[in-house]
């Protein structure tokens, strides 16, 4: 099982970075695999510890994909040195207890050690799945055909179409924006 999560890390001089990251449950903790190169890859290494966020802003994921917007509001965590989302629904700190190095995908093991419930979860909500399912679309453009993308764009927008928030409509254009500037792109 994986869950969509968003992962704060902070660099070695305190500067907060946001990631949508797959992190898998593992005992007592979280499979965290980021990407080589990747900002949260280097910030985990450095400091050795982090936040898994857990939000329903669906815009966060999109926002990131996209490089809309990469800057959301933080606060400093409980217990580790990093910091998480304001408005995380709730949040698991972790610390890097061991790494399996891999050339593409490190494997980080982490422990949690403080979990907090920051707000109430409203209850779901199809256009967030479908946002973070364009989300992660739109993170292997360079990796699908433009039929497969016509055709999951075209499912995921009739939960757009019947479930959206503004939140959500919003992330969704954002989406829908990164498809066809990645389309002129490709006939430049």
């Amino acid at each position: 099982m994986i869950r969509e999560t968003i992962v704060t890390t902070v660099s070695g001089d305190g500067v907060p970075h946001i990631a949508p990251m797959g992190a898998t449950p593992i005992e007592g903790g979280w499979l965290l695999q980021p990407f080589r190169p990747s900002t949260t890859l280097d910030n985990f290494l450095k400091t050795r510890c982090g936040v898994v966020n857990f939000t329903d802003d669906a815009r966060v994921f999109a926002g990131c994909v996209t490089k809309r917007k990469t800057d959301w509001p933080t606060v400093k965590a409980d217990l580790v040195d990093s910091v998480r989302l304001e408005t995380a629904l709730a949040h698991h700190e972790v610390r890097v207890e061991r790494v399996e190095e891999d050339g593409q995908r490190p494997k980080l093991h982490c422990a949690i050690v403080h979990r907090a419930n920051n707000k109430a979860f409203p209850g779901l909500n199809r256009a967030v799945a479908a946002v973070l399912e364009g989300a992660v679309l739109v993170s292997r453009l360079h990796m699908l055909s433009r039929e497969k993308i016509d055709q999951e764009f075209g499912y995921l927008q009739i939960a757009i179409d019947k479930t959206a928030g503004p939140h959500e409509t919003e992330a969704w254009s954002w989406l829908t924006d990164a498809v066809l500037a990645h389309r002129e792109q490709g006939a430049s």
